[in-house]
């Protein structure tokens, strides 16, 4: 049995709860494989699978995103239905051991770091601060093109408080310059990724 809880970013903790740590095995890899048919039949990627031990309890965290092609984020409507196919799919597996589940499903927060070449797709149009590898200059700017071999960002100028931001030339950043991206939080994105004003504070992640 389970309890499936649909959520809209995977940044989310419930105040004084420890977190347990999760758990990257062959189990994790065993799930990916019999939940990623279902997650692709609703035109979704599948990010992450894992299992998070807390006593006798099992928590499987299921973050799907959208198609690198698209915009926005995942609906929470959406998530509500991938929840209910995929805890059905684990209630009939075989292959599982004893222990009670929690199912959680979530799509990516806005502070998800920028690791792949998918994730830069997904966050076209968006203002990003970028560290780049020693030597070169760190560049924060609004993703304009990604391509195969980088991404094109036009840099934000600083100006004197109180005046609107001046735009830069276009700056080309291979992936193998890129050390670290993330996307700034912007208000005006918040309906686009579904996201509610106490989900977008600064991010915790390194």
């Amino acid at each position: 049995m389970s309890n499936a809880e649909a959520t809209t970013s995977s940044d989310r903790t419930d105040a004084g709860r420890a977190e347990p740590a999760a758990v990257h095995n062959p189990e994790a890899e065993r799930l990916r494989s019999l939940l990623e048919p279902a997650v692709l039949a609703h035109r979704l990627y599948l990010e992450d699978v894992a299992i998070n031990i807390a006593g006798s309890n099992r928590v499987v965290n299921v973050v799907v995103d959208l198609p690198q092609e698209e915009t926005g984020g995942v609906s929470l409507d959406v998530i509500a239905d991938i929840s209910k196919e995929l805890s059905d799919i684990l209630d009939g597996d075989p292959s599982t051991d004893s222990r009670p589940y929690d199912l959680e499903v979530s799509s990516p927060g806005v502070g998800r770091p920028l690791t792949e070449p998918r994730h830069w797709h997904r966050a076209r149009g968006r203002m990003v601060s970028v560290k780049v590898i020693q030597g070169e200059e760190n560049v924060t700017g609004r993703i304009q093109s990604v391509d195969e071999s980088g991404v094109t960002i036009v840099p934000e100028i600083a100006v004197k408080k109180g005046m609107k931001p001046k735009q830069g030339d276009p700056v080309k950043l291979p992936f193998d310059k890129i050390r670290s991206g993330k996307v700034e939080i912007e208000f005006s994105h918040l309906d686009e990724a579904g996201l509610e004003n106490e989900h977008n504070g600064p991010s915790e992640e390194a």
